[in-house]
């Protein structure tokens, strides 16, 4: 018996149709294929040396303009007296923005640049799975904003070792630490920024979902970040300021206190976990109902 082109039309649609020899759905776009693909891009790289050579600029504005002298932040004050002070002042003047970036950008340009190119639809004609698809690319985001995080304090620890050498941290509230204990605290310190941007990563994943544009979902979970900022900065919201993310954005500064203040890093994260929760949800749901034609 043969088939005509209408049968194999409607067996290719047809949901309890059985699947081909073979075929296990979470086998279908690798994490690892998918980590290449992101690894080639050009903006990989350029993230990458933006977070690399901004230590070593700030180590040369240092050496030209003198050490800082600010009577208002002890930390900043601190900068040159050893490798740990200097990457610690480094995340401080980064964590508001710069960091920002790399991962809006990359959880932004997850499924909106593959809609932008208009190879969605034939992703997912593979036949990929939607739930695969965002799965995969949501990892592998996360995979490289957690690396372009990292790369930013051990250039920071490298440089300033050598400009200043190793040493004690000195601590914002007074005493200091030894090195090893020192390079564990900015681990956990790193750790809590990390967190903290979960709900900005998760806002730009959902946006990639919803717009074809990549510079449209990046720039918007950049820009609803900024306003979460000014949002914090006015007072009169009282204790509603607590349930805004950018709230809690310099929280890690506890880990860098003689003994570690956990509750305000817990506090946060459990913010920005809770908006990351939701705004996934949002896109997995937007994403299987969504009409696939670019």
């Amino acid at each position: 018996m043969t088939t005509t082109p209408a049968d194999q039309r409607e067996a290719a649609v047809d949901p309890t149709a059985p699947a081909a020899p073979g075929y296990v759905p979470r086998r279908t776009l690798p994490l690892r294929v998918e980590a290449v693909r992101q690894l080639r891009r050009r903006r990989t790289l350029v993230v990458g040396l933006l977070l690399v050579l901004l230590p070593p600029l700030v180590a040369v504005a240092f050496a030209v303009g003198g050490a800082p002298d600010d009577s208002e932040s002890a930390l900043l004050d601190s900068a040159t007296a050893s490798g740990p002070n200097f990457a610690a002042v480094c995340l401080y003047l980064s964590a508001g923005f710069l960091l920002v970036v790399p991962v809006a950008l990359f959880c932004g340009d997850t499924v909106a640049s593959e809609a932008g190119w208009s190879s969605l639809r034939y992703l997912l004609a593979a036949p990929v799975p939607r739930w695969r698809l965002l799965t995969a690319k949501l990892l592998v985001a996360l995979a490289f904003s957690a690396v372009a995080m990292v790369l930013l304090p051990l250039s920071a620890l490298g440089v300033g070792t050598v400009a200043y050498g190793w040493g004690e941290l000195r601590l914002p509230t007074g005493g200091t630490l030894p090195g090893g204990e020192a390079a564990l605290r900015l681990g956990i310190a790193l750790v809590a920024i990390f967190v903290g941007q979960l709900a900005t990563a998760a806002l730009a994943f959902w946006l990639s979902t919803v717009t074809d544009a990549p510079l449209g979902a990046v720039g918007g979970a950049i820009g609803l970040t900024i306003l979460g900022s000014i949002l914090d900065a006015i007072t009169a919201l009282g204790d509603w300021r607590q349930l805004i993310p950018a709230h809690w954005l310099f929280a890690w500064l506890d880990a860098l206190q003689r003994d570690v203040e956990w509750n305000g890093m817990l506090r946060g994260g459990a913010v920005s976990l809770a908006y990351a929760l939701l705004l996934v949800a949002l896109a997995y749901r937007h994403f299987a109902r969504k009409d696939i034609v670019s």
